[in-house]
């Protein structure tokens, strides 16, 4: 039988503008990266949404192709698309995965409309959300870091990635799982696996130093099986969002990888030449206001549709 080739990286994001995006309320006890909003709340999403253009538009002017939806009034985070994953099969299935979300107003963003919208292109493998009765959380591609070529799921455990539902998971995909624990800048676990590490085709970046002690040689271990270059991560980089990095592929085969601004002026040039030892392009925008009361960046910005 002839397998369908998987990829790393995706030739195609999704992302949601918002239209009443600033800071959530209910998910700041876990992320210890969000600031309270200011008093003018307008001037947040007004900012917030011009980051989010220029930010689309670099990518489309880098070759990229992005579908981008509209957001809702009541879903102050659906700027990052957390809720859902898309997969191609090794037969050829193009396939979507939904997931609980830990906070309610998080919930709500699996919005009839946006499923109906992937369910055009993809057949549901596996929903998972009504794990949301019993309060249990797994955020998509931001509580599992996929390596899709070897199928394995790296998971930074927190209240946002369930144990028994990450298991659940890696049994019905087929991938193996590699949780740890971690430690953030406050003393708390890091809220997303996306905000500590990403993988690419070729390479890794990864905050090794916030991964705890008995864990952190476990998963240096698993990612140097792949033969991947491991580029670290500082925890004073992870402040920055470096850890929030995406590869993608452009529309002429080339792979870019994709961060903030913030991360780009924060990585020293040999980690710099390091990722482009791999990618053709670091492609990357201003995202202050995003980053300040959303608490996540360029990476939990995109959905990737394969």
């Amino acid at each position: 039988m002839n397998r369908t080739p998987i990829y790393q990286s995706a030739d195609h994001i999704w992302m949601t503008e918002p239209v009443a995006f600033h800071a959530n309320s209910q998910t700041m006890a876990t992320n210890s990266y969000q600031s309270a909003d200011p008093a003018d709340i307008g001037a947040v999403q007004k900012a917030a949404r011009a980051e989010f253009l220029n930010f689309r538009d670099t990518l489309v002017g880098a070759g990229i192709a992005v579908t981008t939806t509209l957001g809702a009034p009541d879903s102050p985070d659906d700027i990052f698309p957390n809720w859902a994953s898309v997969h191609v099969l090794e037969n050829g299935a193009r396939v979507i995965v939904y997931y609980p979300m830990l906070n309610e107003n998080r919930r709500i963003e699996r919005r009839p409309f946006m499923k109906e919208i992937l369910e055009r292109g993809y057949k549901v493998h596996l929903d998972m959300s009504a794990a949301e009765k019993d309060n249990k959380a797994l955020e998509s591609t931001s509580a599992l870091w996929m390596d899709r070529i070897h199928k394995v799921a790296y998971s930074a455990l927190s209240a946002r990635s369930d144990t028994e539902l990450a298991q659940k998971w890696c049994a019905h995909m087929g991938y193996s799982y590699v949780p740890f624990h971690t430690r953030n800048h406050v003393g708390k676990p890091v809220y997303h696996t996306d905000v500590m590490m990403f993988i690419g085709t070729d390479f890794v970046g990864i905050c090794l130093e916030c991964i705890l002690p008995d864990d952190r040689m476990r998963v240096r271990e698993n990612l140097e099986k792949t033969g991947r270059e491991i580029i670290e991560i500082t925890n004073e980089q992870l402040l920055e969002f470096c850890g929030n990095a995406l590869e993608v592929r452009a529309r002429d085969g080339s792979k870019k990888l994709v961060m903030s601004g913030s991360a780009y002026r924060a990585y020293r040039n040999d980690q710099k030449e390091a990722f482009l030892r791999h990618v053709s392009e670091i492609i990357y925008t201003d995202l202050p206001t995003i980053q300040k009361y959303g608490g996540g960046a360029a990476r939990c910005m995109m959905m990737e549709l394969f």
